[in-house]
């Protein structure tokens, strides 16, 4: 059982990028972190606007995440090659869009099973060499850090491919890879010092005195799919980062 959500592809180039908080009409209050966020060409400048939601005191309070970026055009060109190829020589339906779609939800339910160190329902889902490797750094993190690793649907605030790469091996066999990269929200209880370079937002709610504390983290995820004829058609997770969490 590999990733039955994966058979496809959202297109979104690859960017450097920053993200505002926005609550209605408000700006973000407070915001803290190391490094300057940079400031875009807006002639060339990607926006995506994410609604997100929170729920205090029995109210439903609507804010919105717009995320902004310059995309490299070096490897969005790069990575058009290479879906072509894709869909000329391995899969004549595969579609990014899809694809982006079914690891959205993949990374949602994996990150939810490493954030509670169930291991054993990663199999056929991540490799096995990598599960190792995790079920050894996730045991040894603390339990904050184990929290932060899990990642709800509406907390993902951006979703764009990275890399991709298609590889033969000695044997004739055909692999694909593609490597995603989401960035979401977490209220987990971080120590400042351990995530330099991460955001940190503090969104006051109308008409209440305490702010919600959110910190901006990113993953990386690679899944990879053989295509040599007869192999059933599943992708599998063969690398998972989480900064500053899990390198």
């Amino acid at each position: 059982m590999a990733l039955p959500m994966l058979r496809g592809c959202h297109r979104f180039p690859s960017t450097l990028s920053f993200t505002r908080l926005c609550l209605n009409d408000s700006v973000i209050l407070n915001r803290t972190g190391k490094r300057p966020l940079p400031s875009p060409c807006l002639a060339a400048v990607v926006e995506a606007v994410r609604p997100y939601s929170s729920n205090r005191g029995g109210q439903n309070q609507n804010q919105k995440v717009v995320v902004l970026g310059i995309p490299n055009p070096f490897i969005w060109f790069r990575t058009r090659i290479y879906y072509f190829l894709i869909r000329a020589y391995f899969d004549n339906e595969f579609n990014v869009e899809e694809f982006a779609v079914g690891a959205k939800q993949a990374f949602t339910h994996v990150s939810g099973l490493l954030s509670q160190c169930h291991f054993e329902a990663l199999e056929g889902l991540v490799a096995t060499d990598l599960i190792i490797k995790l079920k050894e750094k996730c045991n040894a993190l603390p339990s904050s850090h184990k929290k932060a690793l899990s990642a709800d649907a509406d907390d993902i605030m951006y979703t764009t491919p990275g890399d991709v790469g298609i590889y033969y091996d000695d044997d004739g066999r055909k692999f694909v890879s593609i490597l995603m990269r989401f960035w979401y929200l977490t209220n987990a209880r971080l120590p400042e010092d351990t995530l330099e370079g991460t955001r940190v937002f503090q969104v006051a709610i109308s008409g209440e005195g305490e702010a919600d504390t959110k910190r901006l983290l990113s993953a990386n995820y690679e899944f990879q799919r053989e295509f040599t004829k007869g192999v059933p058609p599943e992708w599998t997770i063969t690398k998972i980062e989480h900064s500053k969490l899990l390198d």
